[in-house]
């Protein structure tokens, strides 16, 4: 017989609310339910009623994050729909803050899997190195996080040979010390214990949950919206996707230290071949009537940003599809069968932000356009059904 051990909503091992409903036979786990519903903000709503430059700084915000990747999707769906081209070295200097990003928060993410397994010596380097990073946006953008540095056709400030010397020398250093952190978590015999051959999702099942980022890449799925559908600069200095086979909570923490070096060459070689010119286009007032969709690899996978707009100073309709929103289908997979003290680190281990995934979903169905509002937790019990 089973018994239910709720995992929050207010759990110390887990940074937002959330409820994970476990069932336990022993110490064994045999089936999962997630609850989610306690944060959700109406960012989307709220947006519909702001013109499009008043929501770059909504946008920058639905993620304590990535909210440079989102304000990047955004962005580039407005000038889609409106066919501005940003300068190139504006698309140099957004590529740059966005690695940027990616890099803080990889660091983040294998610090607090650090401290989640007891390892508080990795944890404290990790994020003692991420100051160093931290210092460096702040340098550039004049903000530690929320940088306010994309905008609608370019960036608000340009990156000075001061800046850009500053940054090679915090990234070159920044790769030495990561050759250390692959080889702790290569060689470390408690790391290993914890993590290696635990929340395993094979190939077959990443493909068929349709994850995305380091969570599909650490199961060998070579997905890089990056490299896959190149945007901004990316494909002027190219991307090497990482990926590993194994598909368990080491490799995906694998995969995050290689993305952390390869960010770092990414950002040097766009500091190297950054071209001279103006980083920024004038800002215009309307958008014409239609509707446009944008993608950008964020640091947990695939975003979208969807815009419907009737000829207006603001979107009639913003949808946003986060990564964490595609990868909660694989929770099961990962829990069901490993014990209750693994709870923590396999979760983790799929980098989740619940607060910029709560939201509700209308189908809508394509011969009789019927609109349906279908709720988080509902289509939670379908993803159930289907594993």
């Amino acid at each position: 017989m089973s018994i239910i051990v709720p995992i929050g909503p207010y759990h110390p091992a887990l940074h937002e609310p959330e409820l994970f409903k476990v069932y336990v036979e022993g110490e064994t786990i045999v089936d999962v339910e997630l609850r989610l519903g306690y944060i959700h903000r109406g960012i989307e709503k709220l947006g519909e009623s702001r013109d499009f430059l008043k929501n770059i700084y909504l946008a920058e915000r639905v993620c304590g994050i990535c909210g440079e990747h989102h304000v990047q999707c955004f962005v580039q769906a407005v000038e889609k729909l409106e066919g501005i081209v940003p300068p190139e070295r504006a698309e140099y200097i957004r590529t740059i803050m966005l690695e940027l990003e990616r890099i803080h928060s990889h660091l983040l993410l294998l610090g607090v899997s650090a401290h989640e397994m007891g390892y508080d010596t990795v944890f404290m380097h990790l994020w003692g190195v991420r100051e160093n990073l931290m210092d460096l946006v702040e340098l550039i953008s004049g903000n530690r996080k929320t940088y306010a540095m994309i905008t609608i056709g370019g960036v608000r400030r340009d990156i000075s040979r001061d800046q850009a010397d500053k940054a090679r020398k915090v990234l070159k250093s920044l790769k030495d010390y990561m050759s250390i952190v692959k080889k702790i978590f290569e060689n470390d015999r408690t790391l290993r214990l914890r993590t290696v051959g635990r929340g395993v999702l094979s190939y077959s099942d990443a493909k068929l949950l349709d994850v995305v980022g380091p969570v599909a890449r650490g199961s060998g799925v070579k997905i890089d919206i990056r490299a896959d559908s190149p945007y901004a600069a990316y494909r002027d200095v190219g991307v090497e996707v990482k990926t590993r086979s194994e598909g368990d909570s080491w490799a995906r923490f694998m995969v995050r230290i290689d993305e952390v070096n390869e960010s770092c060459n990414i950002v040097l070689r766009a500091l190297d071949a950054m071209p001279q010119g103006e980083y920024r286009e004038p800002y215009f007032t309307k958008l014409p009537v239609g509707e446009v969709s944008s993608r950008v690899e964020a640091h947990r996978g695939e975003l979208i940003h969807y815009l419907l707009v009737k000829g207006d100073n603001k979107p009639y309709r913003w949808r946003i599809r986060t990564p964490t929103y595609a990868n909660l289908a694989a929770i099961p997979k990962l829990l069901i069968g490993e014990s209750i003290a693994e709870i923590p680190i396999n979760i983790i281990s799929i980098d989740p932000c619940f607060s910029c995934t709560e939201r509700t979903v209308t189908i809508v169905k394509h011969d009789t356009l019927e609109e349906k509002v279908v709720k988080i937790k509902d289509l939670w019990r379908r993803f159930r059904r289907s594993v």
